[in-house]
């Protein structure tokens, strides 16, 4: 089971796809969580986005890319640049779809804030984990 499981990390891709599905649950959770509590949907993005950005670092860095430990915080930088870009756009997602159109989700859903507030996090994440990691792998990690 263990030479499965090394092999298995040992694959960028998937390794890449386990990290990354682990990422936007530490980031949908905490987004959802804040959001719950606040309903505050601007905020509780930024705060999932930032949990989510130091988490999936700390596992790109390591784990997926294998990166030396010489020059991480120069990785650390391009990354969150990278991720700050991401994560506009997912702030500018959720103004759009939750605050200031809400109608354009609603209207199949009944207008209920919850459901066009999950739906718009399911649509975002598809699109940003896929401009994450083409900038990881071309702008981030490129040297192991």
């Amino acid at each position: 089971m263990k030479r499965y499981i090394k092999k298995f990390f040992d694959n960028e891709i998937l390794s890449y796809l386990f990290f990354g599905v682990a990422t936007t649950v530490v980031s949908v959770g905490t987004r959802m969580i804040i959001f719950y509590l606040t309903q505050q949907e601007l905020i509780a993005t930024a705060l999932g986005n930032i949990t989510g950005i130091l988490f999936a670092f700390f596992t790109n860095d390591t784990i997926v890319f294998k990166q030396k430990r010489e020059n991480w915080f120069g990785r650390l930088i391009k990354f969150s640049g990278a991720r700050f870009f991401t994560f506009l756009l997912d702030m500018a997602l959720t103004f759009i779809f939750v605050t200031k159109f809400p109608h354009i989700i609603g209207q199949f859903v009944g207008d209920d804030i919850n459901i066009i507030n999950t739906i718009e996090i399911g649509f975002a994440q598809v699109t940003i984990v896929v401009l994450n990691y083409l900038f990881s792998k071309l702008f981030v990690f490129k040297n192991k």
